[in-house]
Formats: structure tokens, C-alpha cells, sequence
């Protein structure tokens, strides 16, 4: 019964939890810009290692906004790529082409943003991945934003892309879910939490804040951790542009070993958090995910404990899906929810092992083997 009364505690709590995401994304206002002459200029750092595949796709979105090219520049830094990716680079016009000299470090990536950084002109550093898709209006929006409403850091939504394997559909509903609890961690001013592909913040401030120093000892950690540092010292001006405008597409990992890998170098840097907040709301989600593995073993002493792990599953499914529904809306993503109850049993697991490996286990990550 003890077993029992925990799984009833945790869902309680974790049910409560949801259900304030639910409530605060619903008010999250959407951003639409006015008609404004821009002033802002913005430099897009892109950090780039074996793309090839996706580089010309991201470059050549860029050569489509809106945004005035005088006011704008893109910078790729080539980390030690061995393919491709460089001769791509270079067939696109007014592209900053640097490479990284630095071996052997921790942080190739923080380091490779770090070096545009220092190398661009922009007040407004932008920065997103090589596998990703920009729309038209994305730089236009970022700028209308920050001259809105003086952020000196900008959280902006990330969509994943999907196909119709399972492995692609789950990777899309469970990154939703992660993206509506950063809308809200970020406008509620609850806890920092970003996504890499699609930031934007003030050069100075960067470098007020000694860019990476202190957090360049982890391989991941550019965006969530960063903007730690800088949450400490403008907490009112860190905000979440919530814009179909401003939606920045990225791919899904391709096998589940890379799945497994990605999520494991996210788990990673939880211990370095310094908000008190989002430690015990992942430790909450984790110990409340930890329960279904535990019905499940214990079933086969006890078959009752098997109707609690079906029981707890169905009430999941129904206490998430209307936040997770609102959260498609914005996206429009809402036929992803489908398969949103047969997916449940993935994300237990993956959550539970995920975060156990996180903390313990090295894992790849663009060819390299990083703990």
C-alpha cells in the first residue's frame, strides 16, 4: 500500500503542475508585430559540425527573410568538419565563413559560438542550429520583439519536424510538451529554460556576464545555462516570443540510439542548475515517471498494482492532453496527438532511463564522446 500512496502523492502533485501549464500558456499572449521601421542589427551565429545535409537547406531560408539585408549578417563557424559542410558555406553569398582552431576542448559548440560572437557586428546575437528551417519573418519578428519590450534575452519557440515513423512522431509530442513549459517558465519568470536553436540576446550582455566562462567545463548547456547567468542579473528582462512567425523548424534524431544519446546530453547538465524551482519540478516528473517501472515490476507479485499502472496511465493521458493539445494548436501540430496515449508507455521509460544515464554515463555527440 506504500507503493500505492506515493503514486497517489506524485500524481496529485505532478497533475497540479500540469494543470498551472495548462492555464499559464493560455494566457501567454501571441506577439504580432506592428508596422515598424527597423533598427536593430542582428547577427546570426551559426555553430556547424559534419551538416552538410542540412547546412544549404538553413542557409538558404536565411536569404529569405524579410528582414532588411543592410540590417543583418550570418556567420557560420565551421567546427573541425571533415565532410562537406565548409564548400557549402562557401557557395553562399554574404556568409561569414570562421573555423575553430581549438582542439581539445570541453565545449566545442560554446566555443565555436563564442568565437562569432566576438567576430560579429550585431547588437542582437541570434543564434539557432545547422539543422534547422527558418521562416521568412523570423529575424523581423526577433527585432520587433526586442525593440517592444527591451529584452536583453529572447526565448523563441522551436517546432520538430516529423515523419511517420513512431520514433519521429513521439520525438514531436514529447518536444512540445518541453516547448510549452519553456513559454511558460520564461513568461511566468518561474525558472530559466531555452532552446539553442532559437535565442536571441544583446551582444554586451554576453559578454557582461563573461559569455561561457564557468560553464565551459560541459559540452551542452550554450542555451539553458547561459541563460542562467544572464537570468541572474536581468531577471525582468528575459521574455518568450510566442509568434507562428517566429517558429524555428529543427530535425528529430534518426535512430533511437541518436534519440537516446540527444536526450542523455540534455539530462546532463540538470545538476548544474542553480534555481531551485526546476530542480524539484525535474526531480518531480522524474520520481513521478519512475512510479509506472515500479507498477510494473511489482505486478508480478501483486497483480492489483497492474490495474494502478493502467489506471495511472489513463489519468496521464488525461490530465496532459488538454495542455498538450493547446500547446499543438500553436504549432499546428494537433494530428501528432493520435497516437498520444500508445506513446505514454515510451515516455516513462525514456524519461527514467534518460535521467539515470544523464548523470552517470558519457554519450556521443557529433562524433565525439563526451561525459
Amino acid at each position: 500500500m506504500i507503493l500505492l500512496l506515493i503514486t497517489i502523492l506524485l500524481f496529485t502533485v505532478y497533475a497540479i503542475l500540469i494543470l498551472y501549464y495548462y492555464f499559464c500558456w493560455k494566457k501567454i499572449p501571441v506577439y504580432s508585430p506592428g508596422i515598424r521601421q527597423p533598427t536593430t542589427k542582428i547577427s546570426v551565429i551559426i555553430a556547424a559540425r559534419n551538416e552538410e545535409k542540412n547546412i544549404g537547406h538553413l542557409l538558404q531560408s536565411l536569404q529569405q527573410q524579410s528582414y532588411p539585408a543592410s540590417l543583418f549578417e550570418v556567420i557560420v563557424v565551421d567546427d573541425h568538419s571533415s565532410d562537406n559542410t565548409v564548400s557549402i558555406v562557401q557557395q553562399f553569398q554574404h556568409v561569414r565563413l570562421l573555423q575553430l582552431k581549438e582542439d581539445g576542448l570541453h565545449a566545442y559548440k560554446k566555443k565555436a559560438i563564442e568565437t562569432g560572437i566576438r567576430n560579429a557586428t550585431g547588437e542582437l546575437i541570434v543564434t539557432t542550429d545547422a539543422d534547422c528551417f527558418a521562416p521568412s519573418q523570423w529575424l523581423s519578428q526577433l527585432a520587433a520583439f526586442k525593440e517592444a519590450t527591451g529584452a536583453v534575452f529572447i526565448a523563441a519557440p522551436v517546432a520538430m519536424e516529423y515523419n511517420h515513423s513512431l520514433l519521429q512522431r513521439f520525438q514531436s509530442i514529447d518536444f512540445l510538451t518541453l516547448q510549452g513549459i519553456t513559454g511558460v517558465a520564461v513568461h511566468r519568470h518561474l525558472y530559466p529554460m531555452c532552446n539553442g536553436a532559437n535565442l536571441a540576446y544583446e551582444r554586451t550582455v554576453f559578454f557582461e556576464v563573461d559569455g561561457f566562462a564557468g560553464i565551459d567545463d560541459i559540452a551542452s548547456g550554450d542555451d539553458m545555462l547561459l541563460l542562467q547567468k544572464i537570468w541572474r542579473k536581468y531577471p525582468d528582462r528575459i521574455h518568450y516570443l510566442k509568434s507562428p512567425g517566429a517558429v524555428i523548424s529543427t530535425q528529430p534524431a534518426t535512430t533511437v540510439q541518436l534519440f537516446f544519446q540527444q536526450r542523455i546530453r540534455w539530462a546532463s547538465k540538470a545538476t548544474r542548475y542553480k534555481n531551485n524551482l526546476i530542480f524539484l519540478v525535474l526531480l518531480l516528473v522524474y520520481l513521478f515517471n519512475c512510479c509506472f517501472p515500479v507498477l510494473l515490476v511489482a505486478g508480478f507479485f501483486d497483480p492489483f498494482y497492474w490495474i494502478v499502472f493502467l489506471g495511472g496511465w489513463v489519468a496521464k493521458t488525461i490530465i496532459e492532453l488538454p495542455f498538450v493539445y493547446s500547446v499543438s494548436v500553436f504549432f499546428k501540430k494537433t494530428s501528432l496527438l493520435k497516437k498520444f496515449f500508445l506513446l505514454q508507455p515510451l515516455h516513462f521509460f525514456y524519461t527514467v532511463v534518460a535521467g539515470l544515464l544523464g548523470q552517470t554515463a558519457s554519450y556521443e555527440w557529433k562524433g565525439r564522446l563526451t561525459k
